[in-house]
């Protein structure tokens, strides 16, 4: 229906934080704005990541001329493949982002088929009746930006993920002139990024872990390991940069981590000397004080580099007794259990560890602004509408507050994921709902959809069957105390009892007793190995239930 009005529309990332997607529509023409995904909550059993629903594009796909991305976290585009798997679009993006989405859309087999476009800060492009100017941000990522949509009732301002950051290292500055020129001519409305409203003043600017970080570097008496988000380019370099000062090599370890840094030097975000960076099986060739390891794994993932490195179990990352371990980054919600386990083992091997204590300096500063930034941009911009974008309930009412104690907002709107706001040039209105929710993605070998987990259980026991794997460990020791027993159900003829038994002991066997007692470690283990078998010696997928008794 031709109602002559611009509907912004939600469908992730307003209400819960991450799986960012938001679509603009004139007409009969649509453009989104990003497509993230966020990761499952502990009680997801079986759930790889988790997307928004976009019932809503799939509906109206003809519609759909674009997708647009701020930057490239995976919580904005993280959920791609499944979006693409659904809709042919061309994906609009900066050449850094770009990088991530090759790697991403190669890896489920959609990057041949996808048109890939590169934007840059401050050159226009139109889609249908839109023309978007990227406007440079700041942000923990590099080639950043917001997004200035000239629409035909005005201007629409997404500022993605951003903090205002005037000496960034890559000297590529947050571009306030632009947003100031923007709220000179007028804006419709702004979408700002609500993370840190709870947080009062300004965010520090990248640089500021420098002093912290090289007084760390000055005392290391042995061995630094540091681990970092993968993404966090300004924070490699910085490292990179105190390790060449302090006269260490540098090793990288983790997929995530090589990727990361190799995506950096190739666009020329890192610029490394020769001989800085060496292959990490030359570790043993240098001494303990000549060395920097970079390595993947700040958030405690079970499997990560950093992980195995705590429990003594990386080819190449060996932990001694007096390294240094910095975690420099902040602790995701729900990550905690994961992450403290970790630091754990890592007491157990005697290394220092060091997290982010604001107490004796900084070693971590977040990359999203503060209240004192949102104002700032609120004032320079001045919109007529302001909607908050990015956070639970909570944080969304909280910034319309903030917004409308500057007194340069006319209406600050909350709006939630699958709200339909209608907007023309002197009124906004929420009308209808589309479909919104979330999508529970098993990614184990296809994106598979998880509809419900109940339905997935069953469909998975009825054609598939189950395995579960009994094990009895000794509390206080780690040991086995008895033979694991392996139970088979729904596998027809297929009867590979005991290659799986004998599975479960060589994967024991590989697990120091450490490990051992780490539950959450040994049953992930268990679990990866008993599925490479049974799919490998059958072509199932059946449900795996590694159960472990204390005895």
């Amino acid at each position: 229906m031709h109602t002559k009005k611009l509907k912004i529309i939600p469908l992730g990332g307003l209400g819960e934080f991450g799986m960012n997607c938001l679509a603009l529509r004139w007409e009969d023409d649509i453009i989104v704005i990003d497509a993230g995904l966020m990761f499952p909550e502990t009680e997801l059993l079986g759930v790889d990541i988790v997307v928004p629903d976009i019932s809503y594009l799939v509906e109206n796909k003809e519609h759909v001329r674009a997708i647009i991305l701020t930057h490239g976290h995976e919580d904005h585009i993280g959920g791609l493949p499944w979006i693409l798997n659904e809709i042919k679009v061309p994906v609009y993006a900066t050449e850094f982002t770009l990088a991530y989405v090759e790697g991403k859309l190669e890896e489920h087999q959609l990057l041949d088929e996808t048109e890939l476009i590169e934007i840059a800060p401050k050159e226009k492009f139109s889609i249908g009746p839109f023309t978007i100017e990227p406007i440079r941000v700041t942000h923990s990522l590099v080639d950043c930006v917001a997004l200035a949509i000239d629409t035909p009732v005005g201007v629409v301002i997404h500022t993605g993920d951003f903090k205002i950051d005037l000496s960034p290292l890559d000297d590529k500055p947050f571009d306030l002139h632009t947003f100031a020129e923007y709220g000179k001519r007028g804006v419709l409305a702004l979408l700002q990024d609500s993370t840190n409203v709870e947080r009062s003043g300004y965010t520090p600017s990248e640089r500021a872990v420098v002093p912290r970080l090289d007084e760390i570097f000055s005392r290391a008496k042995r061995k630094i390991f540091f681990s970092c988000f993968s993404s966090s380019i300004y924070r490699i370099r910085i490292a990179m940069e105190l390790a060449r000062s302090h006269g260490r090599k540098v090793a990288v370890i983790g997929r995530s981590m090589m990727e990361s840094t190799e995506i950096a030097q190739d666009l020329g975000y890192l610029d490394l000397p020769p001989g800085l960076v060496i292959n990490p099986g030359q570790i043993r060739d240098y001494a303990p004080d000549e060395l920097m390891v970079l390595i993947s794994g700040t958030q405690g993932e079970p499997m990560s580099a950093l992980s195995r490195a705590a429990v003594d179990n990386h080819k190449h990352a060996k932990i001694d007794a007096g390294d240094t371990v910095v975690l420099s980054s902040r602790i995701i919600p729900g990550n905690e259990k994961g992450i403290f386990r970790v630091i754990d083992h890592l007491f157990r091997r005697d290394a220092q560890v060091i997290c982010d204590d604001g107490s004796s300096g900084l070693i971590h500063v977040s990359g999203h602004g503060s209240q004192e930034e949102m104002r700032l941009l609120i004032n320079l911009v001045r919109p007529k509408f302001f909607i908050p974008v990015h956070g639970d309930y909570r944080y969304l009412r909280r910034h319309a507050q903030v917004a409308m104690e500057t007194g340069a907002v006319e209406h600050a709107i909350v709006i939630e994921d699958g709200d339909v706001l209608e907007l023309d040039k002197n009124d906004a209105r929420k009308k209808d709902k589309v479909t919104a929710g979330r999508i529970l993605i098993d990614s184990g070998s296809s994106i598979d959809v998880v509809e419900d987990l109940v339905i997935r259980d069953r469909r998975i026991l009825s054609e598939d069957g189950i395995v579960l794997a009994v094990l009895a460990i000794n509390k206080r020791t780690g040991r086995m105390e008895l033979t694991p027993e392996v139970v088979m159900r729904g596998f027809g003829g297929a009867d590979i009892t005991e290659q799986a038994r004998e599975q479960v002991l060589r994967t024991l066997d590989e697990l120091s007793d450490e490990q051992k007692a780490d539950y959450g470690m040994a049953k992930d283990k268990i679990r990866a190995d008993l599925k490479r078998l049974i799919q490998k010696t059958t072509g199932r997928r059946p449900l795996i239930m590694p159960v472990i008794l204390e005895i």
